[in-house]
Order: C-alpha cells, then sequence, then structure tokens
C-alpha cells in the first residue's frame, strides 16, 4: 500500500466514524470520534486475543507503512500547535503571562515527577517491565493538556474569560514544554548516555530560548509579507509555509520546534489579524486551520485506535491504566494547587475553585496520543500505548462531558471556608 492508497484508507475511516457520530451519537465530534475509534479498537484487540487475527494484522500492516517520526513529531505537530495558537488572544493572555508562564514550565514539571515516580512504584507491583526512565518519559508525555479540546469545551462550558485564559495559554505552551522535556529524556533512554541535572537544565533552557527567538523571527518576517498583499489563497499559503519551514529549521538549529510554532501562531494570529488581514482573509483563514485541526486530530485518534488493536496487552496493562488515570489526576492537582498557593501569597487573583476547574479541565488529547506513538516499538511502548489511551479517553469522554456542569458548580458554591478557601479556592 503506497502513501496515497494509505492516506485514502486513514481519511475514509476517519469519514466514516465521523459519519457514525453525526447520524446516532450527536456527540461533539472529538469525544464522538474517539468513543467509536476506542469501541472498534478494543473490539479488534479482543478478537485477536481470542484467536481471531486478521483485523489485527491488517491493522499491523497499515502501521508498518507510516513513519511515525515524519508523520507526527515533524508533520502533525507543528500544525496542531499553531491551529491552536492561533485562536489566543495576546492582549489576555499578557494580563496573566506570569500565571501561564508558571503553570506551563513549573506545573508540567511538576507533573512529570509526581506521574513517573508513582507510575514507577505501580509498574514494580504489577510486575511490569518498565525502567524509571520510561515511567519518567510517560510523565512528559501525559502532562502536557491539549490546547484545542480545551478552547472547545470550556467555550461550551462558559468559563470566566481569565480562567479560560490560563487554561488555553497554559495548553499551548506546555505543550512545547512537554515536548522538550519528553525528547531529552527519550534521547536518554535510547541511548544511554547519562546528563547531569545541570547539562539538561541548559538544553532545555537553550532549545525553549532558542524556540521563542525562531518563532519571533520568522513570525514577523512572514506578517511583514502578509501585510503587503490581499490575497487569502496566497496568505494561507504563506502560514502553511511559515509552519514547515519553522519547524525545520528548528531541527536543524537544536531549537523547541513547537515553541517557536506557538510564537510564530501567536503573532500571526494577534498582530496579523489585527493589521495584516482583511475581513475577508481572517474568515478563509481561520476556517482553514480549524479544519486542519480537525483533521490532524481525528486521524491521530483513528491511528492510536489502530496502535491498541495489534497490542496484545494484558490484564496487568488495564490495571496500570486505570490506576494512571488516578495519578495523572491527582499530579495535575498538586502541580496546579502548589503554585496557585505560592501565588495567592504574592496577592495574585484567581477566580473561585480555579485548582478545582484547572484540574478538571486539564483535557489530554492529540499530543500526548503523538508522543507516545512516536516511541520505537517493543514492550515498554506497548504498555505506554496502552495506559496514554485509557488516560486520554477518560480524558475526553468522561472529563469532556462532564466540565460544563462541573465549572457552574465550583463557579456557583464556595468550596472551603475562611483562609483555606481563599488559598484553595
Amino acid at each position: 500500500m503506497g502513501l496515497f492508497e494509505l492516506t485514502g484508507f486513514l481519511l475514509g475511516v476517519t469519514f466514516l466514524l465521523g459519519y457514525l457520530n453525526h447520524r446516532y451519537l450527536r456527540l461533539p465530534q472529538t469525544i464522538g470520534l474517539m468513543l467509536i475509534a476506542m469501541i472498534l479498537s478494543l473490539s479488534v484487540a479482543v478478537l485477536g486475543n481470542h484467536g481471531f487475527h486478521p483485523l489485527g494484522d491488517f491493522a499491523g500492516k497499515i502501521l508498518g507503512k507510516i513513519d511515525f517520526n515524519e508523520a507526527l513529531m515533524i508533520g502533525m505537530l507543528g500544525f496542531l500547535l499553531f491551529a491552536g495558537a492561533l485562536n489566543l488572544n495576546i492582549d489576555d493572555l499578557s494580563e496573566k503571562k506570569i500565571e501561564v508562564a508558571v503553570f506551563s514550565v513549573f506545573s508540567t514539571v511538576i507533573s512529570m515527577f509526581i506521574v513517573g515516580g508513582l507510575m514507577h512504584l505501580v509498574f514494580r507491583v504489577l510486575g511490569l517491565p518498565v525502567p524509571f526512565i520510561y515511567s519518567l518519559l510517560f510523565g512528559a508525555l501525559i502532562s502536557p493538556t491539549d490546547p484545542v479540546a480545551a478552547l472547545g469545551i470550556l467555550k461550551e462550558a462558559q468559563a470566566p474569560k481569565t480562567l479560560e485564559t490560563k487554561i488555553i495559554g497554559e495548553s499551548l505552551f506546555n505543550d512545547g514544554i512537554g515536548v522538550v522535556l519528553f525528547l531529552g529524556i527519550y534521547g536518554a533512554a535510547v541511548t544511554g548516555a547519562q546528563m547531569s541535572l545541570k547539562e539538561f537544565g541548559w538544553l532545555f533552557l537553550n532549545e525553549a530560548l532558542g524556540g521563542v527567538a525562531l518563532g519571533l523571527i520568522l513570525g514577523y518576517l512572514t506578517y511583514a509579507l502578509l501585510k503587503k498583499i490581499n490575497d487569502f489563497q496566497l496568505e494561507i499559503i504563506g502560514t502553511i509555509a511559515l509552519v514547515m519551514i519553522t519547524y525545520a529549521l528548528s531541527l536543524r538549529l537544536h531549537m523547541s520546534g513547537p515553541i517557536a510554532i506557538v510564537v510564530a501562531g501567536l503573532l500571526i494570529g494577534n498582530k496579523g489579524r489585527r493589521f495584516a488581514m482583511s475581513d475577508e482573509t481572517k474568515e478563509h483563514l481561520y476556517s482553514f486551520w480549524l479544519l486542519i485541526d480537525y483533521i490532524l486530530n481525528a486521524l491521530l485518534f483513528v491511528l492510536i485506535g489502530l496502535e491498541v488493536a495489534v497490542v496484545r496487552f494484558s490484564f496487568s496493562y488495564i490495571l496500570a491504566g486505570l490506576a494512571a488515570i488516578a495519578i495523572v489526576l491527582l499530579a495535575r492537582y498538586v502541580s496546579i494547587a502548589l503554585p496557585v498557593i505560592a501565588m495567592k501569597l504574592f496577592k495574585r487573583k484567581f477566580t473561585q475553585g480555579v485548582i478545582n476547574i484547572m484540574t478538571w479541565g486539564g483535557l489530554r488529547g492529540g499530543i500526548s496520543v503523538a508522543l507516545v506513538m512516536f516511541l520505537q516499538r517493543g514492550v515498554e511502548k506497548d504498555i505506554l500505548l496502552t495506559i496514554t489511551y485509557m488516560v486520554v479517553a477518560f480524558s475526553i469522554l468522561v472529563q469532556g462531558l462532564t466540565i460544563k456542569s462541573f465549572v457552574k458548580r465550583q463557579l456557583e458554591k464556595p468550596v472551603l471556608g475562611g483562609k483555606l478557601r481563599e488559598l484553595f479556592g
């Protein structure tokens, strides 16, 4: 099966799943696609474990044709992040820049270590052969939250604008931070090279600051060119070129591609929208990138469904996945609560129930899926793939379907009294 046939097959499956959801389930498309893909993939996996392998073998052949490094880490990731960054208002973001910076960096790192440490204990108890560095790798890939899933659901939940800005801004930047952490740890896991905390810190700083600089330079250059034309087709091509060139250069220069893409997307989505685009261009550009984001997220859910279908997992994988759901939520709560409490002591203001809302509203999605599918095939990947799938499925199906009522309850009723309420609310 060639590239053309493979792409056609994946898009065809995605369309059919979307059709089934639209006609019968009528759930939000992200939730509906995940649900149907999960049911189908688990059905194929169960049939395979009972001796019926044709469907699982076919799925394995499809996956064998895909270069996940090219398709996910270089292809899809940049487009997903750019689509999310286009929709964030930088004025709102600048008002909450301290909170967004703290949540993006410190909360992601705190969550990574909590998840990695606790999951390593779970793996040891269950007798699963997962080294500590792979437990930490799981912490890095599952800690970033998904900006696109969060954006749609929070708008529907009518969350306060300041809270929405914190969650979406954090989601955009913690994706970049999470990818940098993931790639650094993954390099050590594969090569066996030992890196000190200081060396890793300098590498992280170089990639992050380099990514910001690269995104600003290329984003501003594209903005300057867009400002001189009024042709929405050409301007859309310009943004596509921006994403691809930025990511390609970041790889060459050893800078963070995800952070560069987010910075460039913010610049085009704000300065570019205000001063370089006509109303017609804005309408077509944002419709185009919304469609790109929808297609890529849908394809990711189909791909992880195919991956799960070929995994020969055991009951211990399921137990590890259930434990991972609880641990990820706990890590999210702690990693949000600690910075919020610290910032409140310095008189920063927060919406009532912010810790609970940011915990339950921290949805996992396409970024975590892309990172886990990037891993080399082996027993560690099978285990991490299964538990990532379970965490993402729980996040989208359970948290996504209940966040609207959850936000409403948190905003309407006090959680605790006195000083404790002031700190933890």
